[in-house]
């Protein structure tokens, strides 16, 4: 059996409830995962106004949701009281918050098929023509207002709902800086500009030079532009999602064909 991870060791950043597929994706290629979430996600700390707005979501003729963060916390709410409006229209913001809105049952969902984000989502036939349509934006606190502004410029009337919050977790970061400094660390793996932020800030002054020269391996342009900015020095762009970092972890780290040394590719 080929183990083309075989002997590296890749930091998992994502959220602890999250990290479980690709930690386990890592491990069936060889490789060993360091579970390190940057972002703990919470409920908001006030639940009134999502419970309010599920009481009227048959105003609306369309429902954004921006993460899989935002479908868990928004329809588990919705489902606790009601069924969602046969009328209204489901959006996603990306292919893994769609797939999140089928394990909901949420089967028909407007979703962008190359990009995965605001601006590919506002690309799409249905989100062009939205004039006099209500739309309501399931998301976190805080985030871009890309979505919304646009739609408002289109002619909608949009509300946004804050359905959770991300906090940076409070972290031991002793084992991790050790791991960096006896070699343990290969790779990052980054999915938010807020998540790396975070990572900077969590291990402090102490871990910033190796954890700039270690290979961080994002699955956006602006990642990828936030790091460079904050002085990273090997960024490697992937594809979005799991499939995507995993894709780009395999071909930064493949066996050349004699003498199975790793290939280094970066952008």
């Amino acid at each position: 059996m080929i183990h083309p991870l075989a002997g590296i060791h890749v930091l998992v950043t994502r959220p602890a409830h999250q990290a479980r597929a690709l930690a386990d994706r890592i491990r069936a290629t060889g490789g060993d995962p360091i579970l390190f979430p940057v972002l703990e996600i919470l409920d908001t700390a006030n639940q009134r106004p999502l419970l309010e707005l599920t009481e009227r979501l048959d105003e609306f003729d369309l429902a954004i949701f921006v993460s899989p963060n935002a479908v868990r916390k928004a329809m588990n709410r919705i489902r606790e009281r009601r069924t969602l409006p046969a009328r209204l229209k489901i959006a996603a913001v990306g292919q893994g918050t769609a797939r999140e809105l089928r394990n909901f049952g949420v089967n028909e969902v407007i979703a962008p098929t190359i990009r995965f984000d605001s601006e590919a989502l506002l690309d799409t036939p249905e989100l062009t023509q939205v004039a006099g349509k209500h739309v309501v934006i399931f998301r976190g606190d805080g985030g871009r207002e890309l979505l919304g502004e646009t739609l408002l410029e289109r002619g909608a009337s949009v509300e946004y709902v804050e359905c959770y919050r991300r906090i940076k977790p409070n972290s031991d970061v002793a084992p991790l800086l050790l791991a960096w400094t006896t070699g343990r660390i290969n790779a990052i793996t980054i999915t938010s500009s807020e998540g790396l932020r975070n990572l900077c800030d969590m291990v402090g002054e102490a871990g910033q030079a190796p954890l700039k020269k270690t290979p961080l391996f994002a699955s956006h342009e602006r990642i990828v532009q936030a790091a460079r900015k904050l002085g990273f020095g090997q960024v490697i762009l992937t594809p979005a999602g799991d499939d995507g970092l995993m894709e780009g972890l395999l071909n930064y780290f493949r066996p050349e064909a004699s003498g199975g040394n790793r290939v280094s590719t970066k952008i």
